[in-house]
């Protein structure tokens, strides 16, 4: 019967290695969603390195239980079905196993508690920020703004249809649906304070790639943050239901090294007729 068991039990334990062998590779897909996706998109932030560590470490404890739940099934439907046990025992309570199965689960939801509070801790609290992106999100549209560098200029940006797509700065097809007529620059390595609000209805702007979902609330101001560890295009879109175009709001965000994004700002604030910012720019490049 021990052998039995132990042959079952190694078998789902098997199962369960390989599903998350699977689940792990594929969080090695980046920037944007692939075809038979099942994890994360490449963390490419701190933020987003966290919630990945954290999410596999509750997927084994999540996998341990369901093991353990599982074996201890798998014993009484072979040492306590009714053939086996013809008279049943008179007995209702155990009062070891119900201790047990009370501080087994207080520990382990101790044990979650510590990083998730981290975590929580980490998303809230906004470090010292190099810059600022302000976000609007319209109907159906998103409005970007540049404080530090264009005082009240306004970047507006929409999906670019099928037929208009070509190829990324890097070379790469545009994805369909995901790709933005205003890419938003941004320089790497550099924390980026993000405030986010909407003019009419709810939206959500979320990046996968760097662990950021915030809602735009008409009339309030929500901040979050990120800091860009690679170069690279960046994509995501509206998170909450806004209308009929909810799915037609791709934001897509270009993370480029800190002396290309100075040479963006100079020449944008150039075909808007702005004065140069040599000295913030100069600033900004010695953070």
């Amino acid at each position: 019967m021990k052998a039995k068991i132990m042959r079952i039990f190694g078998f789902f334990s098997v199962l369960a290695v390989m599903g998350l062998s699977l689940i792990s590779a594929d969080a090695a897909l980046a920037n944007q969603p692939h075809e038979w996706q099942m994890g994360f998109q490449e963390a490419v932030t701190p933020i987003m390195h966290e919630i990945t560590g954290f999410h596999d470490f509750l997927l084994w404890i999540i996998g341990g239980v369901c093991v353990v739940v599982l074996v201890f099934l798998v014993i009484i439907v072979l040492r306590f079905n009714e053939r086996k046990n013809p008279v049943p025992a008179k007995f209702s309570h155990n009062t070891t196993i119900e201790v047990i199965w009370t501080i087994v689960p207080i520990i382990i939801l101790l044990v979650i508690a510590i990083p998730s509070f981290r975590l929580l801790f980490n998303q809230d609290v906004i470090p010292e920020a190099d810059m600022t992106l302000k976000v609007t999100g319209s109907q159906w549209l998103w409005t970007y703004q540049y404080p530090d560098f264009f005082e009240d200029e306004e970047f507006i940006a929409t999906m670019v249809p099928k037929e208009d797509l070509g190829t990324d700065p890097y070379g790469n097809p545009q994805p369909r649906l995901l790709t933005s007529s205003f890419e938003v620059m941004v320089p790497v390595g550099k924390t980026v304070r993000v405030v986010v609000t909407a003019a009419d209805v709810l939206h959500s702007w979320a990046v996968p790639s760097f662990g950021v979902k915030i809602d735009a609330v008409p009339g309030r101001l929500n901040e979050t943050w990120f800091k860009v560890e690679k170069e690279g295009m960046y994509y995501g879109q509206c998170s909450e239901l806004c209308g009929k175009d909810h799915a037609f709001m791709p934001i897509a965000i270009h993370a480029v090294p800190q002396q290309e994004f100075d040479a963006w700002v100079r020449k944008t604030r150039g075909e808007l007729g702005l004065a140069a910012l040599p000295s913030d720019l100069a600033v900004a490049a010695a953070k």
